[in-house]
């Protein structure tokens, strides 16, 4: 007896049937109704043809593949040359370089100070939402690099030699002193084994070398446990003095060109974030510059963290983005039961819960890019600032995580293989819940601002209001809030359920104020109903299932 093998048998057995399409060239940002809405609103329209050419690079499969080839292939490091000499290098392949040249072109990290004008922290917003739906790792020396403009401010003569290097949209990875380069990037040197999110714990020591106070010269000893965006050329590093803690400029290279006494342990085996290589960096007479006032380390890292918490609160919603489009664009191509995907009930549930998810977190995030080019010269608006991005970043972090989970499920089996792209993205998003400031001491930071900054609490109240009389049922979560947060001192074990609270208070009242009255009320009953249960496609029978999954239509696709 013999086996068939004809190769027609063979052939017939691996037709693909039934499975989409790949998603090809698409513009993220034209094909975002959302974000294109929310752009206009709040004062960046200026920006289209800018959001428009970096739409379209984020939807190049060309530059899909090479950030997927950044995060397969990570960084190493070379600790000695070949003589011996001790070089601490971070080895990137090429594919890092590219899509970090991409940031920079586009201006993610420099804008706002480069060509500041009315609405560019909105479009430095949208542009960072937009990249995120492309690469996540590189997003971090993004963040640092913008937040460390407006720190170095604090010492003239500091941001006058780092500035113009800092600001130019010519990125530049060679391991160079500043000088020699195009272009340089940041880091931020804080958390430490004993001390974590706790900088009053940090014990690096910071001695001065010909006399103390800011902008001189110190010598930095002390072991840093986790330090991201070891790249670069420049590293914010908290340290201890004699008055406390306090920040300080570190060059990779001193200038005289040689090496500063830097030396990087290893790299951090990440489960996510791969392409970013995170360090354990050990300083032993270290030359550092005091940035701003000896001993207010804490308070001036709060002005970096500002910028630098704008930009993690950011991350989640590009990666929830790029979530639901593969999702839709699965569920459209894909058909059970004899129809689509997304003609079944409580799929279309799900697709369109999700889309109001993300519809809300990028109308709040923009409103948020809005408050930091007011605030400047509004105080108000600073202050509504200074309390939202943290509640926004608390809140985007945690939603992204079942978010994205959930569009992997709308795969199934094909959402959790390595071929797609959803798993990349999937371990990308826990690290947002992390960076600057873990879930609960951004809670208690938000605590804190209410119960100490008075202004703050009239900012975010005066906000609310704006959406006074549109919804029943926010109207009631509203004054819940305000009496709970007015009543004295709350309970910090409340903490987590007041930043959620607030959060959707915000989404909703921007919906009530500038959506369809369909979607706001859908979001308002399947947010504050009491049988609530936090999943998503939850969403009850009278909700507009066909209108929400049609924000996000195949020719927008296309």
């Amino acid at each position: 007896m013999s086996l068939d093998l004809h190769p027609r048998s063979v052939l017939r057995t691996h037709t693909v049937e039934n499975q989409p399409r790949p998603l090809d060239a698409y513009n993220a940002f034209t094909s975002d109704l959302a974000m294109r809405e929310a752009v206009e609103r709040e004062g960046a329209g200026w920006a289209r043809e800018e959001l428009i050419a970096l739409g379209g690079a984020v939807g190049d499969p060309a530059n899909v593949e090479q950030a997927r080839l950044a995060n397969l292939h990570s960084p190493t490091l070379r600790r000695f040359d070949a003589a011996g000499r001790r070089v601490d290098v971070v080895e990137f392949h090429p594919a890092w370089h590219d899509i970090m040249g991409l940031a920079w072109r586009h201006e993610l990290p420099t804008a706002p100070w480069r060509r500041p004008r009315s609405g560019s922290h909105v479009a430095k917003a949208a542009k960072s939402i937009l990249f995120n739906e492309l690469e996540g790792g590189c997003m971090c020396p993004v963040a640092i690099t913008y937040g460390s403009v407006p720190l170095l401010r604090h010492q003239p003569e500091l941001a006058a030699l780092w500035e113009p290097l800092l600001l130019s949209e010519r990125y530049d990875g060679r391991p160079l002193p500043a000088g020699m380069k195009t272009g340089v990037t940041a880091a931020f040197a804080a958390t430490e084994k004993q001390g974590g999110s706790d900088l009053r714990g940090n014990a690096t020591r910071a001695v001065p070398v010909a006399g103390a106070g800011p902008g001189r010269e110190y010598l930095l000893h002390g072991h840093k446990w986790f330090v991201s965006s070891a790249g670069a050329d420049l590293i914010i590093v908290s340290a201890r003095t004699d008055k406390g803690i306090s920040l300080f400029a570190v060059p990779r290279w001193l200038p005289d060109g040689s090496r500063n006494a830097i030396v990087i342990e290893r790299i951090k085996d990440k489960m996510g974030n791969c392409s970013n290589p995170s360090v354990e960096m050990e300083f032993d007479g270290t030359h550092g510059w005091m940035i701003g006032e000896d001993g207010r380390g804490i308070a001036n890292a709060m002005v970096f963290m500002q910028y630098s918490r704008f930009e993690v609160a950011l991350m989640p919603v590009g990666e929830m983005r790029l979530a639901l489009v593969q999702a839709l664009h699965h569920a459209r191509e894909r058909s059970a039961f004899g129809r689509p995907l997304v003609e079944l009930p409580l799929m279309k549930n799900v697709l369109a819960d999700l889309t109001l998810e993300y519809e809300a977190s990028v109308m709040l995030a923009l409103r948020i890019g809005r408050a930091q080019d007011e605030g400047p010269a509004n105080e108000l608006q600073r202050a509504f600032g200074r309390l939202s991005v943290a509640i926004a970043k608390y809140w985007h972090s945690k939603r992204a995580v079942g978010f994205t989970q959930e569009c992997m499920e709308v795969l199934g089996a094909s959402g959790y293989v390595e071929e797609s792209i959803l798993p990349r993205f999937f371990r990308e998003a826990p690290v947002n819940n992390i960076w600057e400031g873990s879930g609960n001491v951004i809670c208690l930071d938000i605590l804190r601002t209410v119960r100490n900054e008075p202004a703050a609490m009239e900012a975010l109240f005066s906000e609310l209001a704006l959406a006074k009389g549109g919804d029943r049922r926010l109207d009631a979560q509203v004054q819940s809030m305000h009496a709970l947060l007015s009543g004295g001192a709350v309970d910090e074990r409340l903490a987590r359920r007041v930043a959620e609270r607030l959060a959707m208070c915000l989404q909703a009242s921007l919906l009530v104020r500038h959506a369809a009255p369909w979607m706001a009320d859908a979001f308002c009953a399947s947010r504050f109903e009491a049988e609530r249960s936090g999943l998503f496609g939850t969403l009850d029978s009278q909700a507009p299932l066909d209108a929400l999954v049609a924000r996000t239509t195949p020719d927008m696709l296309g």
